[in-house]
């Protein structure tokens, strides 16, 4: 395998016989947010996160500062899943980043079976909360610490933080120069899960993304803020399973 191809696979190039689901971090993140996936998937379902630039193993390459270029950089990676039905899913940042990168992927013939987005607004929602990828460093530094998604000993490692800001930096800039382009509703089933106790996004939200897809749809609340990869892990893995047809439905979530 190319290494430029390799490289955005840290767990191994999806390879296994169960159905991929390409799993794309939250602002800062890094594949490794998904380990625990990694470890005990649903049945039926190979667990591939991809690794950005600009974090853990990647640290030294310049992270990318707009959804586009980030896409089509990511487009050749996914060359190991030609052929082969594979989904999607992302996580706040990750979701904007699986929603432009399934409607690629569907202009070149090969779309995912499904889009699982999660704790994210749709893509076209006015925006609520002030650009803060121009904040000063302290302040920076501090609209962190209020969203609660980075560990206190972190914000307060003084070298750490002026290795991850960068990062963080480029990701937030990401997201909040985004605006997709007025395009047709995908053609694959959608799903979009959310915290009850998340500030940033609500049930309202949530249904939102509903106009997103002309096929199946289906929003899941779950009792978390923003931040519940793990706390949440069982649910949301049993819904993906569900959604790709690997384990059948004894019962919807809400």
């Amino acid at each position: 395998m190319p290494p430029e191809i390799a490289v955005w696979w840290p767990f191994g190039v999806p390879a296994g016989p169960g159905i991929p689901l390409v799993c794309l971090p939250y602002a800062g993140g890094g594949a490794s947010i998904y380990r625990a996936w990694k470890r005990s998937p649903p049945p039926g379902i190979e667990i591939c996160p991809l690794q950005l630039p600009g974090r853990e193993g990647r640290l030294r390459e310049a992270p990318h500062r707009r959804v586009e270029t980030l896409v089509a950089e990511i487009l050749p990676a996914l060359r190991p899943l030609s052929g082969r039905p594979f989904a999607l899913f992302g996580h706040s940042m990750g979701a904007l980043i699986g929603y432009e990168l399934a409607h690629r992927l569907s202009a070149l013939g090969s779309p995912p079976a499904h889009l699982f987005v999660s704790a994210s607004r749709p893509p076209a929602a006015p925006r609520r909360l002030p650009v803060v990828h121009t904040l000063s460093h302290r302040d920076f530094v501090e609209m962190l610490r209020g969203m609660e998604g980075t560990p206190g000993p972190v914000l307060e490692h003084q070298e750490l933080m002026e290795l991850l800001v960068p990062t963080l930096r480029a990701d937030f800039e990401l997201c909040e120069t985004y605006a997709p382009p007025d395009r047709p509703p995908l053609a694959l089933p959608l799903t979009a899960f959310g915290g009850t106790h998340d500030p940033q996004v609500s049930r309202e939200d949530l249904e939102g993304w509903g106009r997103y897809t002309e096929a199946r749809f289906e929003a899941v609340s779950l009792p978390a803020g923003h931040f519940f990869l793990d706390e949440q892990a069982a649910p949301i893995l049993r819904r993906i399973a569900i959604g790709l047809g690997t384990m059948k439905d004894s019962g919807s979530a809400a």
